[in-house]
């Protein structure tokens, strides 16, 4: 069992770094205060090839294996989970495309992620159905050569920055099977009866565009129907099992950057004459932080091997990630404010930020709960719940 990094993911850790430390950090504080979306920033990445990293060469990608791409993700996590997000959800969707997509949506779509030129996002919860995907109520109904949508989506990353959307909806409203009766549909910023309204007042990642999405008798070809009608549902739960990897190094990446910061300033706050860090009770608390981590990140790089070598173990593994490392994200972020006291519960310094964006992980693309039930049912053998 080799846990080392090859060179060429060592050389991803290091570039990437450098890239966030360069370019995120300085402009951290003011996207996150005035939950602005970091053009400039996007446009430095994209040249860099960090937009949809993961996507094959062939459509302009670097084609990062699910283990660089959670490196990637760890990295830039670690100086901005809002500003990184930004940056890796670029191409959120795109594994959609990959896997069940035409030839021609693949060309039309994916290197304008890689690019930079464009932005997308997956439109899936809705105000009345998150954990529950089965109870969205968008529906897509069939006119002559065109699907018209009605409904609306919420707390969608990219909402309002996003040229196009992969949208989860109801095609089928009659199937009796629960699972079947959905499918996903790709529509484009511009369309008539499509529009976007940005969310505010979020508690963290702020610099992450979030919107609700209306759709009034938008009208798309039927060609923008991707995969097969009705496996929608199927075609989302694969979409999760990596994306759910995603938001473990996220949550890792939060962690390790909360680390950092705990450390350095241990070192140079002092206390009755000598450095915090000389005190054990401070000293425990690194140790505690720095082995939580180091633990969320091996379960993490193991659903990503899982994600390429033991795909049918990976549900239950980028479950198991995705929760503990959440956890762990929010738990490390806690104790680092505890670290720097008062000054970190104010913005002089970075852990309160990384505090607020540390709860996300344990929210979207499936709550806490949601993962522990998936990771009983597949223990358990027994299916979708």
């Amino acid at each position: 069992m080799d846990f080392s990094l090859s060179t060429e993911q060592t050389l991803i850790r290091d570039e990437v770094r450098r890239f966030a430390e360069a370019e995120m950090a300085p402009v951290s504080q003011e996207h996150d205060r005035n939950e602005t979306y970091p053009y400039d920033v996007m446009k430095k990445a994209a040249d860099m090839g960090l937009t949809g990293s993961h996507i094959p060469v062939e459509y302009g990608g670097s084609s990062h294996s699910p283990i660089d791409y959670a490196i990637l993700v760890e990295e830039l996590s670690a100086i901005d989970p809002g500003i990184g997000l930004c940056i890796y959800s670029a191409g959120f969707g795109a594994d959609t495309i990959l896997a069940f997509g035409t030839d021609e949506q693949k060309e039309t779509y994916l290197p304008s992620i890689t690019s930079g030129k464009s932005v997308m996002g997956s439109a899936i919860s809705e105000s009345g159905a998150g954990s529950d995907v089965t109870s969205i109520s968008t529906m897509a109904d069939e006119d002559g050569d065109e699907w018209v949508l009605n409904g609306r989506k919420m707390w969608i990353t990219n909402g309002t920055v996003g040229d196009f959307f992969v949208v989860m909806c109801k095609t089928d409203p009659d199937d009796t099977n629960r699972y079947s009766g959905f499918s996903q549909i790709l529509v484009e910023k511009g369309t008539d009866g499509f529009s976007a309204e940005k969310i505010t007042g979020k508690l963290g990642i702020r610099a992450s565009d979030t919107a609700e999405l209306i759709f009034d008798n938008a009208r798309v070809p039927k060609e923008n129907l991707v995969g097969t009608r009705g496996a929608g549902f199927l075609q989302l739960m694969q979409f999760f099992d990596e994306s759910r990897t995603m938001v473990s190094a996220q949550a890792v990446g939060i962690a390790q950057g909360a680390c950092e910061q705990s450390l350095a300033y241990a070192k140079e706050r002092h206390q009755f004459n000598r450095p915090i860090s000389d005190f054990q009770a401070i000293q425990h608390k690194l140790a505690e932080m720095y082995t939580l981590t180091e633990a969320a990140r091996n379960l993490t790089f193991k659903s990503a091997w899982t994600a390429t070598h033991e795909k049918n173990r990976l549900t239950a593994l980028a479950s198991m990630a995705k929760e503990y490392s959440s956890r762990i994200a929010v738990q490390v972020t806690s104790e680092a404010i505890q670290i720097h006291g008062g000054a970190g519960y104010v913005d002089d310094f970075g852990v309160s930020k990384l505090y607020r964006d540390a709860k996300i992980t344990q929210i979207y693309e499936g709550t806490s709960e949601i993962q522990k039930n998936i990771i009983a049912r597949e223990l358990l053998g027994k299916g979708f719940i």
